[in-house]
């Protein structure tokens, strides 16, 4: 599941590369939505599924316990003024959600190019029961090689901004 696929170029790149998975796409975008469905019809997908929704609700009653290998939230919204912080979508309550839906040893797979949010996520996940961090040396991972840059990445890039990407294993 990616939560957030903005335009859905990355999703779809994902996708392609990897038909034997299968892969849901969650966005309120409509736009991202409706190019995503264009990609998929262009590159003939058929391991892809699309929601427009708000993705706790989409998780809440469309998606199985213990049924996703993996998560995905790319570049999401960092909120970076603090009294936004409250809108950030990571919080211990979703977190919780997140390991309901994975299956035992999947992976929520965070990538940020906000350094504060990476130190936000790093911080809460310490005390969020069931994950382990896969990050061999220091809090973050290195890029997985499944994972397509993204327009956020590249912008983020040209603004002199680093990217984190935070593996968390389930683990119960």
């Amino acid at each position: 599941v990616e939560i957030g696929f903005g335009m859905g170029d990355s999703l779809a790149e994902m996708a392609r590369a990897a038909p034997e998975t299968n892969f849901i796409g969650i966005e309120v975008h409509r736009p991202g939505v409706g190019r995503l469905l264009h990609l998929a019809e262009e590159y003939q997908l058929e391991n892809l599924k699309v929601y427009c929704d708000d993705a706790i609700e989409v998780l809440k009653r469309c998606i199985a316990d213990q049924s996703l290998g993996r998560v995905q939230l790319f570049f999401p919204d960092p909120w970076h003024k603090r009294r936004h912080n409250k809108r950030r979508i990571v919080r211990p309550e979703f977190m919780a959600l997140i390991r309901q839906k994975l299956m035992l040893r999947g992976v929520f797979h965070a990538a940020t190019d906000w350094q504060p949010y990476a130190e936000y996520i790093v911080k809460l996940m310490v005390d969020v029961p069931g994950y382990k961090n896969q990050a061999l040396a220091g809090p973050y991972s290195e890029k997985p090689a499944y994972r397509p840059e993204t327009k956020f990445e590249r912008r983020g890039e040209r603004l002199g901004h680093g990217v984190w990407d935070l593996l968390y294993e389930c683990t119960d």
